[in-house]
């Protein structure tokens, strides 16, 4: 049986058992195979890069994708990743009001980039987190989150294109460091 067939199954048994249907979600090329992001889990990162990564495969496939609490959000940048602009949210500041904007845009849109204000409860995380598995949506928190599903830091970035101080940047290294259920795994992938 192929794994697609067998994928198929799983969801058809989960829907069938009244639970929400965990669906994968693409991530950008570059990453592809360090994590799979599935609806209804959080995952953490500690970078700009990495949060973009995991949105813009969402964005590409034709999804919605909003970004909460990032003040200075790089528009350019984000296209860069093949972000479309046309079908992105931003909610640069949301306040002390960051839980229910996260909570209204996870109602509405496939993948949600948080970046919270403040340390974040477990109380608050589990909110988040019903909500996610309700409407089928994916929760990228940049910072700490009590609970995810896998976190991933950059660890070593190193940068490539210009000879003798002429030139410009055109390709940078990065080593990914994968946390998921206390397994490490590390991966050196080339970021756009």
């Amino acid at each position: 049986m192929s794994a697609q067939v067998v994928e198929q199954l799983q969801r058809r048994i989960e829907s069938l058992q009244g639970g929400p249907t965990r669906l994968t979600v693409p991530v950008h090329p570059a990453i592809d195979g360090l994590v799979q992001l599935r609806t209804g889990t959080s995952y953490a990162v500690d970078s700009a890069s990495l949060a973009l990564a995991l949105a813009a495969g969402a964005s590409r496939a034709g999804e919605w994708v909003g970004f909460a609490g990032w003040g200075d959000f790089g528009a350019e940048a984000a296209s860069q990743w093949g972000i479309d602009l046309r079908r992105t949210v931003l909610v640069p500041e949301p306040g002390d009001l960051w839980l229910e904007v996260a909570a209204a845009l996870v109602d509405v849109l496939k993948v949600v980039v948080l970046k919270p204000t403040t340390q974040v409860d477990p109380k608050s995380a589990s909110v988040l987190d019903a909500r996610l598995r309700a409407r089928s949506s994916v929760l990228v928190v940049w910072g700490d989150w009590p609970r995810v599903e896998a976190s991933l830091s950059a660890e070593q970035t190193a940068w490539t294109g210009p000879d003798r101080g002429r030139g410009r940047l055109d390709r940078r290294e990065v080593r990914v460091a994968v946390r998921r259920g206390g397994r490490l795994s590390a991966h050196d992938v080339a970021f756009p």
